[in-house]
């Protein structure tokens, strides 16, 4: 691969893909150079800030109410204040020149996966992710565990000496750190017990509730004392086998479905050596020569969220409602905020059925010439009960009511550039014989491109 073949790979991962108008930038740069501007221009987190930290004690005096009325005007606020988090955060995305954090945020969303009714502990564990996406992982872990949405979700509110409630535990080793098969039944019981007291107030602050912590001796992983929550998240971190779990995530969303295990270790080495700090384990993946092995190129699925992140950057796309974007996460099984469980979004070829399929095919061209999609959405598990009842479920049309700024985009074509080479920018798998067809029988680069964000391959990064 030459230079700029590497950077575009880089970018489609570390990122949401590359823009035509950075050609002629790029082209002049080394991979080395383009990984140090990724991390540059990601160095400052900005936050979601739509919801402020008064409306917790509105939302929570409110959702006290008995009468119906009361009850009713919340919950429709509460739904629109999660709608517009949503969009909040797709417009940070599709807008942001720190392209390499926000899709850490994306990475750290799911690794953390948590549903909350409440939406501001929504925003403030966003905004943790976004703090530490590329920092820490000791210090993303604890703020995580110490957030009120992580510990409503997981029922450590009602976690106390002599009841202990053992969901945060178990989760905290299976899908946070250690993974399946490398801690007991009783670790976790015991580190339930040293989780007990650890809560939130209605002002969406943690807080040690002393009285209700099991200050007895604890035996976990084969260290006893009188642990706290904070010691059991320091002893799995002092085992090597929760480094090479959290890089064998690490790998899959940013090299390749399947492990290789040596890169694997080379990366938990870093990793636990480096006393959990991220970037250096990012840089390391990013200027690895196997990083840019042809078979670690074009060969992950985009998620939902790549592929509407991905236009809207590349296409300059408004809408005049805004709203369709959340139509498209649902149809396309990807709903922000709204993980399908507590293990998140399995990724890869689940993201694939023949409904999604369809409507990744079709909402490219619909976004791009304004089109009208029919909707018919993947429902969300714990509804399907509810809607497997209703009668006459129906497609929705919707138009898209979207703008491509097709201006801005063949002007920051460089001069001199063939549509192959345009194509070779949109696309991550290298051009075939069909696509080649495409390219040569378009009338215009507009045209050309209308088609090859149809195809199968630019599902693909």
């Amino acid at each position: 691969m030459n230079s700029l073949a590497r950077i575009k790979h880089l970018y489609a991962r570390a990122g949401f893909g590359l823009n035509v108008d950075k050609l002629a930038q790029y082209q002049r740069l080394s991979v080395k150079h383009a990984v140090d501007e990724l991390f540059r221009s990601s160095d400052f987190s900005q936050p979601l800030s739509l919801l402020t930290a008064n409306q917790t004690y509105q939302m929570a005096d409110r959702a006290d109410k008995t009468d119906t009325l009361t009850r009713k005007m919340f919950l429709q606020e509460q739904r629109q204040q999660e709608k517009d988090l949503n969009l909040a955060w797709l417009n940070q995305m599709s807008s942001t020149e720190a392209v390499l954090r926000e899709k850490m945020v994306l990475f750290w969303h799911n690794h953390f996966a948590c549903r909350t009714q409440n939406p501001w502990y929504a925003q403030q564990l966003n905004n943790i992710q976004r703090d530490n996406a590329l920092g820490n992982f000791k210090t993303l872990l604890l703020q995580v565990s110490q957030s009120p949405a992580m510990l409503q979700f997981l029922n450590n509110q009602q976690n106390r000496k002599g009841h202990p409630n053992e969901n945060f535990a178990r989760e905290l080793m299976e899908l946070f750190t250690i993974g399946r098969g490398n801690y007991t039944e009783q670790d976790i019981k015991e580190s339930a017990r040293a989780f007990t007291g650890w809560g939130f107030n209605n002002k969406g602050e943690f807080v040690m509730r002393a009285g209700q912590h099991d200050d007895g001796s604890k035996t976990f992983m084969g260290q006893s004392g009188n642990f706290k929550g904070e010691d059991i998240i320091d002893i799995l971190l002092q085992k090597k086998q929760t480094a090479v779990f959290i890089c064998t995530k690490l790998y899959r969303y940013l090299v390749n479905d399947t492990p290789d295990k040596a890169h694997v270790n080379a990366m938990a080495d870093l990793l636990y050596n480096g006393n959990y700090e991220l970037s250096p384990v990012l840089k390391y993946v990013f200027t690895a020569d196997w990083f840019y092995a042809p078979a670690n190129v074009g060969n992950l699925i985009k998620s939902p969220i790549d592929l509407i992140i991905g236009l809207n950057r590349q296409f300059y796309i408004t809408y005049n409602n805004p709203e369709v974007m959340m139509q498209f996460e649902r149809a396309l099984g990807q709903v922000l905020f709204y993980p399908p469980n507590v293990a998140g979004w399995p990724g890869g070829k689940n993201w694939i059925d023949s409904s999604s399929l369809m409507y990744r095919l079709k909402i490219p061209s619909t976004v791009l010439n304004n089109g009208i999609i029919d909707f018919h959405g993947k429902a969300d598990p714990e509804d399907e009960a509810l809607l497997a009842g209703m009668p006459n479920r129906k497609q929705v049309k919707t138009q898209a009511q979207s703008t491509a700024d097709w201006d801005k985009f063949l002007a920051g074509i460089p001069k001199g550039t063939t549509k192959e080479q345009v194509a070779e920018v949109l696309l991550s798998p290298e051009i075939n014989s069909n696509l080649k067809s495409v390219i040569v029988q378009s009338g215009s680069i507009k045209s050309m491109v209308v088609e090859l964000v149809s195809t199968p391959e630019y599902q693909l990064c």
